[in-house]
Order: structure tokens, then C-alpha cells, then sequence
């Protein structure tokens, strides 16, 4: 492995990490310092090790860099002396160094830390989510740009604002009181759905970028169960939704991109450590009388992970599906739902209730009717996926419904 992929690697695991504990000894009214201090270190990093090597050990080796440029940032700007130092009680630049802590533990803290505070109800849901590929998964601005579909300038507004929020609110960089933290948790559970979400099925054709996207989310979720208070039943269960989901990750997409229907995957595929993972999780969220949607979730996306075709299979997925509808009623899951309709009831059934739905923006909507009416009606299955199609928002999509499209037009 080359210096520039290492550096790489190491950045993706390293930034949000150095981040977190500078923030927590400085407070988040410096998160952008500390953004710039750490981008600094591995740009140093990049032009060391290219004409020296890598060092024995690089992490280590990064973080005493990263104390190096916090001693001269902040003496530069005068801060050191005359706020932050006072605010520690230390005049040393000895055991101000030693108050960097990157210790394993610290650095667990301060990322949970960090998580709840990114989370922090002040901060817009759309922020929050920007803020936290950038501050948590230490993705860059063109990264977010793209797995938004946006450009930079989007992505920058929104993380301005964000960081603005993180000043002008005070908000300080510890975990949050009990009662506190569990109104919260719901909302940092959230953010790591939809950051899993993003990955999961994103538009962006950048598959690296949507498996990473995936496993940050993930890794977020394991960090959570880590710590007593935040590993809960509902915690374990969207850690057990994430690992199955991202156990099919490398069977849902051929070489070319095109999405490869459930029923035609490679089960050769599948991730058995990540399934096995995520039996464990959900094992773990059965504990409790409390069921959360991702409880039921998590238990559509395990029976999606046994490959068998049962109608009692099916039967069951139609049945979480039921339950989540009366949890949290959304189109999406409806629309979902009708495919297990279909293998429980079969397509009449299936057609009656997709009618009721009417999602007309919708161009999985128009696939699925397509699906459904293909034998029963081929020219209405025709116009639905004509309609899929100028609703699709990427080439590929288009593509893949285009191929359903024309092995029609040899049907009379």
C-alpha cells in the first residue's frame, strides 16, 4: 500500500476521532480550528511520509503532530494564553500537551459526545445530517455534495449554519443529562437511519461512496452500544437492520450498476459475518417489551437474509409490515409492503390496494405496478414503466426499468 492510499484510509478512520477530542478540550466553538488543525496534520502527513516513509507508527505519530499545531494555533491567536489556559488551570505548555488526550477511552467519550451534540434538537434535521457525514464520518464537502445529489455551495450553507448553531447556543461538547439524553437518543438514532439511508439508496452511481456511507452509519450505531445508557433494545435493533441491510450490499448491483432484483442475487454474495452480526443485535433488541420500528425492521430485513422461498417467509415479512404501518404510517413502507402482498396474495390483490396508493412522483411506484400488471395486462404494464422511466432520477435507473420495458415488447 502506497503513502497516499494509507494517508487516506488512515484520514477516513482518524479525522472525526482528532476532531471530536480537540472540540471536547476547547469546546465547539472551536470545531472549525479543530476541522483545520487535523486537515493541516495530514497535509503534513501526505508530504512527510512521501520523502521519508511511513513512520513505524503512524497514528501515533499523527497525534503528536496534531498537539504540535494546537500549541501554535492557539498561540498564534492569542487564545492559549488568554482564555483556554486560565480555563484549565495550567500555564505549561508541558501539561497542556498532556491535556490532549487521545486516549482510546477519551476518544470513545468525545465521539459520543460529539454524536449528541450534533443531534441537538437547535440544529436543523438536514444539518444535522451534513454535519454529521463531515464532523462524525469525516467525509469531505464533495463526498457530501454527492451523496446529496448537491453541489458544494449547498453543502458549505448548510454546515455554516450548523457550526453557527454549535456557537451561538453554547452548546458544550459532554454527554448530556439522563432525562436529557433520553428525549435525544431518538433523534441520534434517527440521524444514523437516514445517514444509513443515504447510503443504502442513494441516487449517487459512487458505490465506494454508498458502502462507506453504510458502514459509518454502522459504525455509529455499534459506538452507541458501547456505552451502558445508550445501549438500548431500540439501539440494538437498528444495528441488527444495518448489518442485514449491508450483508446484500455486494449482490444488489451488477458491474454495470444496474440493480439486481431480490429474487435474482447472488446468495454467494452475502456477508455471513455481517448476517450473523446482525442476528446477534437483534437477539440482543428481543430483551424489553418496548417494539420500535426498528425492531420490526430489523425483522423484515432478517427474513430477507434467508433466501428460501416459503410463503410463511413471506407471510411474516407482511406481517412486520402491518404492524410497522400502524407504528409509523409512511407511502414508502406501503408501498414496500405490497410486494410481500403480492408473494402472500398474489398480483389482484396486490394491484387493488397499489391503486389506493397513488404516489404519481413516485418511480418505484410505477415499476411495481408494471411488475404486477406484466401477464395480466402487458400494454397497461408498458405505460407504467414508460412512466418509471421519465420518473427515474439516474441513467442506470432508467436503464433497468428500460430492460423490463423491452422484454415486454416481444409480449402480444
Amino acid at each position: 500500500m502506497n503513502e497516499q492510499v494509507l494517508i487516506s484510509d488512515i484520514f477516513r478512520q482518524e479525522f472525526a476521532k482528532m476532531v471530536a477530542v480537540i472540540s471536547k478540550s476547547f469546546g465547539l466553538q472551536h470545531i472549525e480550528l479543530a476541522e483545520d488543525i487535523v486537515s493541516e496534520t495530514f497535509l503534513t502527513a501526505t508530504e512527510n511520509w512521501k520523502e521519508k516513509g511511513t513512520p513505524a507508527q503512524p497514528i501515533a505519530w499523527l497525534y503528536a503532530v496534531a498537539r504540535q499545531k494546537i500549541l501554535y494555533h492557539f498561540r498564534r491567536k492569542k487564545i492559549l494564553d488568554e482564555k483556554i489556559m486560565p480555563a484549565i488551570k495550567s500555564e505549561q505548555d508541558q501539561s497542556y500537551e498532556e491535556n490532549i488526550d487521545f486516549s482510546t477511552e477519551n476518544i470513545r467519550d468525545s465521539r459520543l459526545q460529539m454524536m449528541f451534540a450534533v443531534c441537538d434538537p437547535a440544529i436543523a434535521s438536514e444539518a444535522q445530517i451534513a454535519l454529521a457525514l463531515r464532523i462524525l464520518c469525516g467525509f469531505g464537502i464533495d463526498e457530501i455534495a454527492e451523496a446529496f445529489l448537491t453541489n458544494k455551495e449547498a453543502v458549505n450553507k448548510r454546515l455554516f449554519r450548523a457550526k453557527k448553531k454549535l456557537r451561538t447556543e453554547k452548546m458544550r461538547l459532554e454527554m448530556p443529562s439522563e432525562k436529557e439524553m433520553n428525549k435525544r437518543l431518538d433523534t441520534v438514532l434517527h440521524i444514523i437511519y437516514l445517514l444509513f439511508n443515504e447510503g443504502y439508496y442513494s441516487a449517487t452511481q459512487n458505490q465506494i461512496l454508498r458502502k462507506e456511507l453504510c458502514l459509518e452509519a454502522l459504525q455509529l450505531g455499534l459506538l452507541l452500544a458501547e456505552y451502558d445508557k445508550t445501549n438500548l433494545p431500540k439501539t440494538n435493533a437498528l444495528i441488527a437492520l444495518m448489518c442485514f441491510h449491508t450483508s446484500r450490499f455486494d449482490a444488489r448491483q451488477n458491474d454495470a450498476g444496474h440493480f439486481i432484483l431480490y429474487e435474482q442475487q447472488d446468495e454467494a454474495l452475502w456477508n455471513k459475518e455481517l448476517i450473523a452480526q446482525g442476528k446477534y443485535f437483534l437477539q440482543a433488541a428481543a430483551s424489553g417489551s418496548d417494539i420500535s420500528s426498528y425492531h420490526l425492521e430489523a425483522g423484515i430485513a432478517f427474513l430477507h437474509c434467508v433466501k428460501e422461498e416459503t410463503e410463511e417467509k413471506w407471510q411474516h415479512i407482511l406481517q412486520h409490515y402491518d404492524l410497522l404501518l400502524q407504528i409509523n404510517y409512511s407511502p414508502v413502507v406501503a408501498l414496500n409492503r405490497l410486494y410481500a402482498l403480492y408473494k402472500v396474495k398474489g398480483k389482484v390483490t396486490a394491484l387493488k390496494e397499489a391503486e389506493q396508493l397513488q404516489l404519481t412522483n413516485n418511480h418505484f411506484y410505477f415499476t411495481l405496478l408494471g411488475e404486477l400488471y406484466s401477464g395480466m395486462d402487458n400494454n397497461k404494464a408498458k405505460e407504467c414503466f414508460k412512466t418509471a422511466i421519465s420518473l427515474a432520477r439516474t441513467a442506470t435507473e432508467k436503464q433497468s426499468i428500460g430492460e423490463k420495458l423491452g422484454a415486454l415488447e416481444f409480449c402480444v
